[in-house]
């Protein structure tokens, strides 16, 4: 690369101009260096895949999800438990478990840790996001 010529804007601001052809070498490594972060990204989930610490999941679960469905009934379905199944593993009533997969009840954070833990999940992957990123809550 060439030099860049430095200069300060009447307002003091610290600019650099620089040719086209180092603007397009410096943004050719740049790109290189998002491929290299998405490599390296790839490589640590196939490690954590292969740790047995990260899981595939069906992109028609996933649709599921972002369609609206209850995280809590998609995750059921996906691990192939009935209702009553879940429910009697994660120690709260089959009708409970109903109320909070029909939305009809949110359940509370001790019920969902219960049932987060039947299903080998996280807690954080039963929690329905809004569209602004929030955790949607009741008062």
């Amino acid at each position: 690369m060439n030099t860049a010529t430095p200069f300060t804007t009447p307002s003091g601001e610290e600019l650099v101009v620089l040719s086209r052809k180092d603007y397009d070498a410096l943004m050719k490594l740049v790109e290189r260096l998002e491929d290299l972060e998405d490599s390296l990204a790839i490589k640590a989930f196939e490690e954590k895949l292969a740790r047995g610490e990260e899981e595939l999941i069906p992109a028609e679960f996933v649709y599921r999800m972002m369609d609206g469905e209850s995280p809590v009934r998609v995750w059921r379905d996906f691990r192939g438990l009935s209702a009553k199944d879940l429910a009697a593993t994660a120690g709260i009533s089959a009708t409970y478990l109903s109320e909070i997969e029909s939305k009809k009840k949110e359940g509370s954070i001790s019920s969902l840790k219960k049932i987060a833990r039947a299903l080998k999940v996280d807690l954080e992957d039963l929690v329905a996001w809004s569209g602004n990123d929030e955790p949607e809550t009741s008062a």
